[in-house]
């Protein structure tokens, strides 16, 4: 917010709000998010705490504020790299030309558990696999932005931009008439209008969309109901859809209505019982078989996990130069692969100083933040490396960037990360704004909402 003791000019309409408003009404008002946060069911679960407990999310009342410059950037930045994302996954699935050029290993491909050799040969509507990505970006200073990792398969949380928005304007409406803010609440039509374009060949007409859902005991439940319901498609679960012939349809009270796009919400392993896990209860039996012949298109694709494996991430610059011929406007964050040896020797003689993650992992879960780490915890860690080195990346802990955060005692400097949702299909747009998480706790670098995260809404301004 501050360039030096000077407020930067795109926070000085909100101080100058914060300043004007009494301590007492603002306090009302964290109340009355909390309130509208629960009436509307705003949950998520958070893990490892005695069970699976459905908790509020912790909402700001704060925005995070961007100006129109500085997210043309991140806008074209994130544009490039779904386009590489996308031209990597189906070189993959066909001739594999960027492994063949030697720019990635093979084995970190071929090998890789999120690699589907189901899919191999299939032409997805567009060339598209992954039709949401979800780029999570970090700021280390004024004009330094990082990706710290890519979403490729079924990225979580627009919903929470969406009802951040709504409800800010719902309790500041004072504040949206006298800012020029870009707006976010077309992203459902956005997304049904995506959706639609990538319907298959098969489609006779007006595509029909479903959103498939593993059920109400998924802990993103909330987020399927959401936008199914705005998008005015129907949620479904498995046991809603079945295959005849060469086509996917849906049970309802007037007969079996034809499926053409199926906006999928569930793991590949569960998508189809008689291609993958034979024991799922959650999928389709027969859907792949579909899929391949062109009968429905599924977003995102199985096998899009492959893009956004935390090792494969490492090699995404090279892709961007590979398949765009172009250099990459946002840069990774600096990676030691633990399957090579000599990274593997300076991740283990610097874990206290080093961020660790899991290459397969998500959710905050697995992690290691060595500066906020017991010794203890640094050594118990360093052994579960050593047992499976390739299992794991490591990153710097880098000073990212922190935005007014309301704490009980007024404003304080929370660390902030981001993810803009990108949707790719016939076009790609990158909605304007996106999930800012705040790691609510002081001193906290890890703002996931499966870890206690809170989140805040995110502003464009227009010049």
């Amino acid at each position: 917010m501050y360039d030096g003791e000077r407020i930067r000019p795109a926070y000085e309409q909100v101080m100058d709000w914060v300043r004007r408003t009494p301590a007492e009404q603002l306090a009302l008002k964290k109340a009355e998010a909390e309130a509208l946060f629960r009436r509307i069911g705003i949950t998520f679960a958070v893990y490892g705490e005695g069970g699976d407990t459905e908790r509020l999310i912790p909402f700001d009342m704060m925005p995070r504020v961007f100006t129109e410059a500085e997210w043309r950037r991140l806008e074209r930045g994130v544009k490039q790299r779904s386009r590489a994302l996308n031209a990597f996954l189906y070189d993959v699935y066909h001739r594999s030309e960027i492994v063949r050029a030697g720019k990635i290993p093979a084995d970190l491909v071929y090998r890789n558990e999120a690699y589907e050799a189901a899919v191999v040969g299939i032409s997805p509507p567009g060339g598209v696999y992954s039709h949401i990505v979800g780029i999570d970006l970090v700021r280390t200073g004024p004009d330094e932005f990082f990706v710290l990792e890519d979403n490729c398969r079924t990225p979580s949380g627009v919903s929470y931009m969406l009802e951040n928005r709504e409800i800010m304007m719902r309790m500041f409406p004072e504040l949206f008439r006298t800012s020029r803010i870009a707006p976010v609440d077309d992203y459902p039509d956005r997304l049904r209008r995506t959706l639609a374009s990538v319907a298959p060949g098969k489609c006779e007409g007006e595509p029909v969309t479903v959103l498939l859902s593993p059920g109400s005991f998924n802990s993103a439940y909330y987020e399927h109901s959401f936008l199914a319901d705005q998008m005015g498609i129907e949620i479904v679960e498995g046991q809603d859809l079945f295959v005849q012939g060469d086509f996917v349809y849906m049970r309802t009270t007037e007969g079996p209505k034809r499926v053409d796009v199926i906006y999928r919400r569930i793991d590949d392993s569960f998508l189809d019982p008689l291609c993958f896990r034979p024991d799922s209860m959650l999928g389709v039996p027969g859907l792949m078989n579909v899929y391949r012949s062109g009968g429905v298109t599924i977003c995102s694709a199985p096998g899009a996990g492959v893009a956004d494996d935390k090792a494969v991430y490492t090699y995404v610059p090279d892709m961007i130069r590979f398949y765009l011929g172009e250099e990459p406007i946002l840069k990774n964050v600096q990676t030691w692969k633990c399957s090579d040896p000599g990274d593997l020797k300076y991740v283990l003689e610097n874990l206290g100083e080093l961020v660790v993650k899991e290459v397969h992992g998500s959710g905050g879960y697995g992690m290691l933040v060595g500066p906020k780490s017991t010794r203890e915890q640094i050594a118990a860690y360093a052994e579960r490396i050593k047992a499976d080195p390739a299992d794991f990346i490591a990153q710097p802990t880098l000073a990212l960037s922190t935005c007014p955060t309301f704490v009980d005692d007024g404003l304080a400097p929370r660390h902030v990360d981001l993810r803009p949702f990108c949707l790719v299909g016939k076009e790609v747009h990158l909605c304007p704004g996106g999930l800012t998480r705040v790691a609510m706790r002081e001193g906290s670098l890890v703002v996931n909402s499966s870890q206690g995260g809170g989140v805040k809404d995110t502003w464009v301004l227009a010049d």
